[in-house]
């Protein structure tokens, strides 16, 4: 199982909370911060990456290939409706990890041969998406995991009540924001939680 943190400095202390995630065996921490332009952003990519080299965990950075290549970042993860990845994959060099968001089936076929995983979603409702009015729902994270060979981790809405349902539809793992913001619990029970519900919903 695979569990990426996706960040929002807003909600915690990032580089705290990525020195956390690191001692809890996160295996992806993708930067995501978008408001921030290219030099405070490599700053704090910056800060992260050196807090995890010589560790399992790896670093992407959020759409910013630039940034991510010139920090020594694992890899980059692109939106939908970022530069497609067949030309980002062309621009890096080999073991450069390569993400992409998808809403659906079709956008996951398209973009699966250019990518070493996919993010699915918005799987189920959640505060940091409250505009939206529809869901992919277990059915339609079933549909991309079906659809594709690489990795899909689902997003949106993901608690520890929820991953075993997830776990059941195919995804490989899980992405949040709000399910590692909780500063009053440790991170490492969240991780340590998160894997043993998903187990749970392997288990015939």
């Amino acid at each position: 199982m695979t569990v990426c943190l996706v960040t929002d400095r807003r909600a915690r202390s990032l580089v705290q909370q990525c020195g956390e995630a690191v001692q809890a065996g996160v295996d992806i921490i993708q930067i995501r911060e978008r408001d921030l332009d290219a030099g405070p952003l490599a700053s704090l990519v910056g800060d992260v990456v050196r807090l995890t080299r010589g560790t399992p965990t790896k670093v992407v950075v959020n759409d910013r290939l630039d940034v991510a290549m010139a920090c020594g970042a694992d890899g980059v993860h692109l939106r939908g409706d970022s530069v497609p990845p067949a030309a980002v994959r062309s621009m890096v060099p080999p073991g450069f990890v390569v993400g992409r968001s998808v809403r659906d089936a079709a956008e996951a076929v398209a973009a699966a041969p250019h990518v070493d995983y996919l993010i699915a979603g918005t799987v189920f409702p959640t505060p940091s998406k409250s505009g939206l009015t529809a869901w992919l729902g277990v059915e339609g994270l079933a549909r991309i995991c079906r659809a594709v060979r690489v990795p899909v981790l689902a997003i949106g809405g993901i608690g520890v009540d929820r991953a075993p349902e997830v776990a059941r539809a195919g995804a490989a793992g899980v992405a949040a924001i709000g399910l590692f913001s909780d500063g009053g619990r440790p991170l490492a029970d969240v991780v340590r939680g998160v894997r043993t519900a998903w187990e749970t919903g392997l288990t015939p």
